[in-house]
């Protein structure tokens, strides 16, 4: 059973950097069978693909958030990374990692998110 977990600060400042972490157990982020995830649900709104990395690709990333959006991934602790720059309350929301298999958008393993509220 595949598991995800999300960590990292629940409160960033506005112009700063939010970074998250999500460590993976049960399966290895090395395989090149999946993409691993990160997505996010602002407050009263939908599900927002942020980006993705797979074993062998270079990280994939929604284009309205490219600009300032980086992905990585340390294969020895089993874990990839998001950063986000310049943040704005606008970025407030759940995020949650994810794995995908046969595409960008297709998850089937989740994280259970973890709160990111973007305020001085």
């Amino acid at each position: 059973q595949v598991q995800l977990q999300e960590s990292g600060p629940g409160l960033v400042n506005p112009s700063q950097t939010l970074s998250l972490t999500c460590t993976v157990s049960g399966g290895s982020i090395t395989t090149n069978l999946y993409y691993w995830s990160w997505i996010r649900q602002p407050p009263g709104k939908g599900l927002e693909w942020i980006g993705a990395i797979a074993s062998i690709d270079t990280p994939r990333y929604n284009p309205s958030l490219e600009s300032r959006t980086s992905i990585s991934r340390d294969m020895s602790k089993n874990q990839f990374t998001l950063q986000m720059s310049s943040v704005t309350p606008e970025d407030t929301a759940v995020y949650y990692c994810a794995r995908a298999g046969g595409g960008f958008y297709f998850w089937d393993y989740w994280g259970q998110g973890t709160q990111v509220t973007v305020s001085s």
